[in-house]
């Protein structure tokens, strides 16, 4: 299902409940209510309720893109550390230059074309990108420097090896969701008891009542569709991309 669709349908779903509950209380509610007596300490424990919801649905939003932007800056070191490999490999024999650089591609075109779409579908890196990265390393590290030229290269191409590794690990690790199952259970505890408390202060079925309670709780529904979708750094809509490997390596997108 799109996930324009399953925002839709979240935030329609909010509005009818909130407007079918509001039309149900009205019907069971006594003759003599008025419902411009709520206690003030309703009010205020309502208004205090929604600032303190907010600052935590603020803080999570926050937490989720930082979680996301981190992510992408992974990707984005990867591919710049092979592609300095890619280039300053140069400086070897031509067999020994190539072969590395075939490694580089092959590896990279398997990230692109097939890496990217386990780590969205199971939240995973894949064992065959494990193998081709090993073997990179490999075709780099037994190179023995020819020259002092060669030998000014290696310690330089071996650091980016291990940048290229490193920020492999840290896209492995942030292919999961982010956010811990109890602080979702909290986020809709709260988004539950912040529009129940709308209930608390006998809103009556006038239209501008009903339609600004639809409004306040799709708006909670669109705020935790929000942090859901980031949740997930690399799948889902608004997700870090293999942007970077396609602009340093045009031809690895087949």
């Amino acid at each position: 299902m799109p996930e324009w669709l399953v925002l839709t349908l979240a935030m329609v779903a909010a509005c009818v409940v909130v407007i079918a509950v509001t039309f149900v209380r009205h019907r069971r509610v006594s003759d003599d209510e008025d419902p411009s007596e709520t206690p003030d300490v309703i009010e205020y424990m309502t208004m205090w309720i929604g600032v303190v919801y907010a600052i935590v649905l603020g803080l999570a939003i926050a937490g989720v893109w930082e979680a996301r932007s981190v992510a992408q800056d992974h990707v984005q070191a990867e591919a710049q550390s092979l592609h300095e490999i890619s280039e300053r490999v140069r400086v070897y024999p031509p067999g020994v230059r190539d072969r590395i650089r075939e490694d580089v591609d092959a590896y990279v075109g398997h990230v692109v074309t097939t890496e990217w779409k386990a780590m969205a579908d199971k939240g995973e890196v894949t064992e065959r990108g494990d193998e081709l990265l090993e073997r990179l390393r490999v075709d780099l590290t037994d190179h023995r420097p020819a020259s002092d030229f060669e030998a000014q290269a290696y310690q330089p191409l071996l650091d980016q090896m291990a940048a290229a590794d490193q920020a492999r690990n840290n896209r492995a690790g942030s292919t999961g969701a982010t956010m811990p199952g109890v602080v979702w259970f909290g986020l809709i505890t709260g988004a539950v008891v912040t529009v129940g408390m709308v209930f608390a202060l006998q809103i009556r079925r006038t239209t501008r009542e009903l339609v600004l309670a639809g409004l306040f709780s799709a708006l909670i529904a669109f705020l935790l569709f929000l942090i859901w979708d980031f949740d997930a750094p690399y799948s889902r809509g608004i997700a870090a991309s293999a942007e970077p490997f396609l602009r340093l390596f045009p031809d690895a997108g087949g």
